[in-house]
Order: C-alpha cells, then structure tokens, then sequence
C-alpha cells in the first residue's frame, strides 16, 4: 500500500504541475497585449479569454498538492512536511479562487503563500531522496525562493529592471522552477523501482 500511494502522489505532482505549465502557456500566447516581460502569471485570470481555464487550472494545481501531501504523510508520517504541502497548495487555491483583479485585494497574499511554501517543499523533499535527485530539489527550492525575494525587490523599486527580465520574467523563475521540480520528483515516485547490480 505505501508504494500504491507514494505512486499516486507522484501522479498528483505531475499532473498539477504539467496542466499548468500547459494552460499557462496557451493563455499566453492567446490573451490580447499580454506580455511575459510586464504581465504577471495571474493577470491571465483577469482576461476574459483566459480569466476561467487560467483560475481553474491554478485551484487545480493547490488541490492536487494538498492531496499529494496528504498522501505524503500516509506513507511517511511527517506532520511538518504535510503542513508545507498543505500551506502550498491552499496558496495556490486561494490564488485561484480570488483572481489578482478581485477587490478583496488578498491575491497576491495567496500566491506568495503558493510560491514559498511550495519551495520549501521541493527543499525538504529532497531529504527524502538520493543524487541527483537530492541536488535538483535542493537547487530548484533554493532557487525559486532566491527568485521571490528578487521579485519582491523588483517590485518595490530597489532593483532597477529596465533591460532586465522584468516582474513577469522573475515570477516565471519562480514557478518554472517549482513546476519542474513537481514534474521530476513526481515522476520519481511513479518510476518503478529498479534492482541493483548487486541484487
């Protein structure tokens, strides 16, 4: 039962991350005057072309990772780790659910929830596992939340970004690297397991 569920999880991951990453790039390339330099990822769910598939798919990836959590801590039993998972994926949710245009104006409290829970994540799941495994969800977590706190200096005005990448590219390091990493360790937990030499 517990490799049934560590499979599971690891589908979950994959998933989430892998609808987004699509539906990401398709509002992309078809919301009117979107720019990845200037536009933020959750302006694509107040467009109208893109508002519903965008908010939907961003709620999916959040229930996903608190299912992968839960299913985490089935196998294993960390309760810490299971509240990373959880507070992750209800960033995401709320992200989701409240769009950046929404007057509640508690958004980006969501997504920034979204973006530095799940990057611890990746960092203390990499714990779990050998090399490289254990190298790329370090270097992606550290990363992606080296990159947050960039955004929030980019935002703030201490760091000039004229001819750089822009809030829209420093969100997208963000995300990019914690979507790959849901890819990659999803798909390790789906791969079956192979003998050793010595077995």
């Amino acid at each position: 039962m517990k490799l049934e569920k560590s499979v599971l999880m690891g589908l979950l991951l994959a998933i989430g991350s892998a609808q987004f990453l699509v539906v990401m790039m398709l509002g992309e390339a078809s919301a009117p005057g979107y720019s990845m330099h200037e536009n933020a990822i959750s302006d694509l769910g107040t467009i109208d072309e893109t508002r519903l598939v965008f908010c939907a798919s961003l709620f999916a990836i959040g229930l996903l990772n608190v299912f992968a959590g839960y299913l985490y801590f089935k196998v294993h039993g960390d309760r810490k780790l299971v509240v990373v998972f959880a507070l992750g994926g209800i960033g995401a949710m709320g992200a989701g659910l409240i769009p950046l245009d929404s007057s509640l104006g508690v958004h980006g409290l969501f997504a920034l929830l979204a973006f530095l829970f799940i990057g611890l994540e990746a960092i203390l799941c990499g714990r779990l596992v050998e090399d490289p495994l254990r190298t790329i969800s370090f270097v992606t977590g550290a990363l992606g939340l080296i990159f947050l706190v960039v955004m929030v200096l980019v935002d703030s005005g201490s760091i000039d970004p004229d001819g750089s990448i822009g809030h829209g590219g420093v969100e997208r390091m963000i995300a990019f690297l914690v979507l790959i990493w849901m890819l990659v360790f999803g798909g390790h937990l789906m791969a079956p397991s192979v003998p050793s030499e010595n077995e």
